[in-house]
């Protein structure tokens, strides 16, 4: 049989739920529909999916159609849970998204779709809820053409020569194809579709069950297994999670290879069972083939994106928290909240949680406030303990706007080591990179690892208020060690000096700055409420598209548009006084924007990075048989190697 693993993702309440339940009733594997309102649905087996009728966590369920073999991965649909959803999107051979015919292209559909592109998922297209009044196919479509790609086009049982012309208009190789013969074949739509260039669209309505075998069908025709890239074993894990006895669960998709029951897949780690899932309930394997999904039991290192065997880890995930939380336990559980929040942690590692000695308090990053009562609900529920959490604070990050070379150098008696970076702005959005540009001469190998694997090895902050450092690529371009007393740990020093000493010479040309997150954002109002809305907006410093009907003849109108999170993130409860419960915000993370009240928040923080001696700029020479320290902006002239570009460190 044909083996695909598909993820079904969409906007919350778009039915996406609903459409994997009659994807299992229509292919025999239920009995009877289960509702997600009614809390019987067979994806929604956590108790606290149950009890709030949302997704929370990914779920795994197996089903057949014909000579298709479906995994489906059904994941969250609340934007608050959006890292949750990006972590399942590596594993899939294809997506199925799920649009509202109702409610139009939402702000977290829009994001859905760029996540879709930039892991390179096929996606099929369900318009979802076409039972509803004043509902339009063809200006659906438009939308969707408009706002996606001018691939989605529908898909009937049977394409007609218009169908199949339309098709042939999105690859020049297909159009040739159909200009010769007047058609094309199935590997042919079936390429354009896994290339990411046709985007299937099926409609119906999964809580009456039409449209659902018509996507089945689609999805047992138009589908092609994805080939592995490599005959060695490989695979990705995409989820942890713990079982209700506590065992840890490592999920992973093999993408090649063979994995037996019993392997050491880590040092002194070995697989102890292979658990196939389906819904609630599992099998145990005692191999994984390619194309497999499973949970291992044994594992206890392993974490979302890891690659196994031949694969490398996958970058950082684009969806980033953007709130900041202080938990208020009792004195007593502070210890306690701790552990359990590891234990979440290791489940979703955009928590983040730190713990301040000197405050002696905790804390975690959200990406909103339905996360944060989840959070609640799961101490309370999983590990018997209550707390509450003190005001929300923003996730600031700090950035440079000119290069400059920074140089630690690390050598107390019997230690040496003393590198050079290169710090450069790089493009929005793509976070830290790291590189080398030192020759081996200068450098060996073993070194030059020792200082790239030192700068993956921490969050680097920035020096105006502690925030993590972005949008910088950090290139090594000198350094120097001793034969006799260098050793690893002498360059990871000398590396983290050197970053912060670059930071803190930019910082004295006013050549660092502040970063504040932003929401792309949906708000629907009453006609007769758009002016209070626009001046709201526009008193938040917000920018905003032309305003619309939210439906021909509504009385509601729709603002699109961005604004930042720190003046957006309270705005919900003034839209529902105002409104009268009547409108509705929703927003989505965009990105970060250079932060418009920076010196107020910068003379708030008060941050004194010299301060900070975790992260210090200053450097340790040796002189007559001691070591002693030497503050930032003495290094330059104290410094071993000359410059490498001396330009990067004087220019204003």
């Amino acid at each position: 049989m044909k083996q695909i693993i598909a993820g079904i993702v969409a906007h919350v309440d778009a039915g996406k739920t609903t459409l994997s339940e009659a994807l299992l009733y229509q292919t025999g594997k239920l009995r009877q529909l289960g509702r997600v309102d009614n809390g019987d649905a067979f994806l929604d087996t956590d108790q606290l999916e149950k009890q709030r009728g949302i997704t929370i966590f990914s779920h795994q369920a197996a089903l057949q159609y014909h000579d298709l073999a479906l995994t489906l991965l059904d994941t969250p649909g609340h934007v608050d849970f959006a890292a949750q959803t990006e972590q399942v999107l590596s594993v899939l051979d294809y997506a199925v998204l799920v649009v509202a015919a109702t409610d139009g292209i939402q702000g977290y559909t829009r994001t859905l779709w760029h996540l879709l592109a930039h892991y390179q998922v096929p996606t099929f297209i369900f318009v979802n809820k076409m039972d509803a009044p004043d509902v339009d196919q063809a200006s659906i479509i438009t939308a969707l053409q408009k706002n996606f790609s001018a691939g989605c086009l529908p898909f009937e049982a049977e394409l007609t020569a218009t169908d199949q012309e339309e098709l042939a208009l999105q690859n020049d190789a297909a159009l040739d194809q159909y200009l010769a013969t007047g058609e094309l074949t199935e590997p042919t739509i079936q390429k354009m579709i896994q290339q990411r260039q046709v985007f299937p669209c099926y409609f119906g309505s999964a809580l009456k069950l039409t449209g659902v075998t018509e996507l089945l069908a689609g999805l047992a025709r138009w589908t092609q297994p994805t080939k592995p890239q490599a005959t060695d074993f490989g695979a990705r894990v995409f989820k942890i999670s713990h079982d209700d006895k506590g065992e840890r669960l490592t999920w992973v998709r093999v993408t090649s290879g063979i994995l037996p029951n019993k392997t050491v897949l880590l040092p002194e780690e070995k697989v102890n069972q292979i658990r196939q899932y389906d819904g609630a309930k599992y099998v145990l394997q005692q191999a994984l083939t390619t194309g497999s999904v499973a949970a291992l039991t044994g594992l206890t290192t392993t974490f979302p994106g890891q690659g196994l065997g031949h694969l490398a880890d996958e970058a950082a995930p684009l969806m980033q928290p953007v709130l900041n939380y202080a938990l208020q336990p009792q004195e007593e559980e502070i210890h306690a909240c701790l552990t359990a929040l590891r234990q979440l942690e290791d489940e979703d590692p955009q928590l983040h949680v730190t713990w301040s000695r000197q405050a002696q308090e905790i804390r975690v990053q959200v990406m909103g406030v339905v996360q944060l009562e989840i959070l609640q609900q799961l101490l309370s529920e999983r590990f018997g303990l209550t707390v509450g959490f003190g005001e929300s604070s923003i996730l600031y990050k700090e950035t440079i706007s000119q290069t400059v070379e920074g140089v630690g150098h690390f050598e107390p008696l019997r230690h040496y080591a003393e590198v050079h970076l290169l710090l450069t702005p790089a493009p929005r959005g793509s976070g830290l990179t790291f590189a080398t540009d030192c020759s081996l001469d200068v450098l060996g190998r073993n070194w030059q690892h020792q200082v790239l694997t030192s700068l993956q090895a921490k969050t680097h902050l920035g020096v105006l208020i502690g925030a993590p450092l972005t949008d910088v690529k950090i290139t090594l371009v000198a350094g120097r060690a001793s034969n006799v007393h260098s050793v690893g740990g002498d360059f990871r020093e000398a590396t983290w000096r050197a970053v912060r000493q670059g930071l803190m010479m930019l910082k004295q040309q006013q050549a660092t700055e502040l970063l504040e997150p932003w929401y792309q954002f949906r708000l629907v109002v009453g006609t007769d409420q758009v002016g209070r809305a626009l001046n709201d907006l526009q008193r938040m410093h917000g920018t905003f598209d032309q305003p619309t009907l939210s439906q021909p003849g509504s009385s509601q109108t729709v603002l699109t548009g961005q604004a930042p999170v720190a003046a957006l993130q309270d705005y919900g409860q003034a839209v529902h006084a105002y409104t009268h419960g009547q409108g509705q915000l929703d927003c989505v993370v965009a990105g970060y924007r250079p932060c418009q009240a920076a010196a107020t928040i910068i003379a708030e923080e008060n941050y004194a990075p010299v301060a900070d001696l975790e992260n210090t700029p200053d450097s340790v020479f040796c002189a007559h048989g001691a070591g002693y320290p030497v503050a930032w902006d003495q290094v330059p002239a104290a410094a071993h190697l000359p410059y490498t570009y001396p330009l990067a460190t004087t220019e204003k």
